[in-house]
């Protein structure tokens, strides 16, 4: 028998979650028939044959979570020549983000008696989250006792599948990696005509935005300190999902018309909604644009994901005083973030960049 291994799902990505075999053990199959399907930042990827054969066994169940590499399939018979499948393409550098070893109950580093130690074995807590009450940082039986009730009213504990995972992983890269800064102000949207789809006026403005500031339209990589700045803007929207965070890319937007954004916007939903959405389509965009103000919220200091070096954020639009012509007057006001790598772009870019998206929001139109 040989094995076939879970394959390069691209961009430095690490590990995939089974969700369905498409065939079982005694099934002959033919190269690139789809064999499972895994789920991986944020999409569900199925993964092909690399060859006809019989499967002789599968590895793992729907839910297990495998590294690449960890064997996926075995055939019954050796082929000619198996040089294994890649899936998807990788379009930037991303390092793989290595996960954290849990501190075992004995760690070192931590006072406490042996029977605390014990107890705490037994009650599965880990010391590394109690707070110690005794003198010199020393845990004692109370502390894990405490400890251990804490957890069990809390409930039992929940691995992160799928989005949540890769979006946990990524914003643990990101926290790592990215040295971050932000700009806030409001723009005046009283000129607006009644009705305007505040999404696409958004995405315009940033279009604009980059067009007088490029900066901002950049890929960084702070290991070798090089900088890119793009000329196509390929726009990550931030969706917000019960599974967890989406940020498909809309390709380049500053070449399309209002009637074509809209409808890719639309495709984004329902693919989505049906996780259907293709791996390429989250990855390699240049500008990031998050509206959270559709739910709650003013300001942001959204996280920047590495190579990126923006986001921009757009918060609740409300009605406030402001100064017009002198006078104070009640005016509709969307609050805008633009949060920036400040290893790759200055403070006074950051700052031209939302002047210019400002002053395309305050047009009527």
């Amino acid at each position: 028998m040989t094995a076939f291994k879970l394959p390069d799902l691209g961009e430095g990505l690490v590990e995939a979650e089974i969700v369905a075999w498409h065939v079982g053990v005694g099934d002959r199959v033919v190269a690139d028939q789809p064999l499972v399907s895994v789920e991986t930042d944020k999409a569900v990827v199925e993964v092909p044959a690399p060859r006809a054969g019989r499967i002789a066994k599968l590895h793992g169940a729907p839910g297990d979570i495998l590294k690449i590499g960890d064997p996926l399939v075995e055939f019954g018979e050796a082929p000619a020549a198996d040089t294994g499948t890649v899936v998807g393409r990788i379009e930037t550098a991303a390092e793989a983000s290595a996960a954290k070893a849990p501190v075992a109950a004995g760690a070192p580093g931590i006072k406490a008696m042996p029977a605390v130690r014990a107890l705490a074995r037994k009650l599965g807590v880990d010391l590394a989250l109690v707070s110690p009450s005794g003198p010199d940082g020393l845990v004692t039986k109370s502390d894990v006792e405490r400890a251990a009730k804490a957890l069990a009213e809390a409930g039992p504990p929940e691995p992160l599948r799928g989005p949540r995972r890769a979006m946990a992983a990524r914003m643990a890269q990101a926290g790592r990696d990215v040295v971050p800064a932000t700009v806030v102000d409001d723009a005046d949207i009283g000129p607006w005509p009644a009705g305007e789809d505040v999404t696409l006026r958004l995405i315009g403005a940033i279009v604009g935005a980059c067009g007088a500031e490029p900066a901002l339209n950049a890929w960084y990589d702070g290991h070798e300190m090089v900088r890119r700045v793009n000329r196509r803007i390929d726009l990550g929207i931030a969706v917000d999902t019960a599974e967890g965070l989406f940020v498909p890319v809309l390709r380049d937007v500053g070449g399309r018309d209002a009637a074509d954004l809209r409808a890719g916007l639309e495709r984004m939903k329902d693919d989505i909604r049906a996780r259907t959405v293709p791996p390429e389509e989250l990855r390699g965009a240049t500008i990031t644009l998050s509206n959270f103000g559709m739910l709650a919220g003013r300001y942001a200091t959204p996280v920047v994901v590495p190579p990126q070096v923006a986001i921009v954020s757009a918060g609740r639009i409300a009605e406030r005083v402001v100064a017009v012509d002198d006078k104070p007057a009640v005016r509709p006001m969307l609050p805008i973030s633009v949060t920036f790598d400040h290893r790759a772009v200055t403070g006074g870019e950051a700052a031209r960049f939302l002047a210019a998206l400002l002053a395309d929001l305050a047009r009527p139109g």
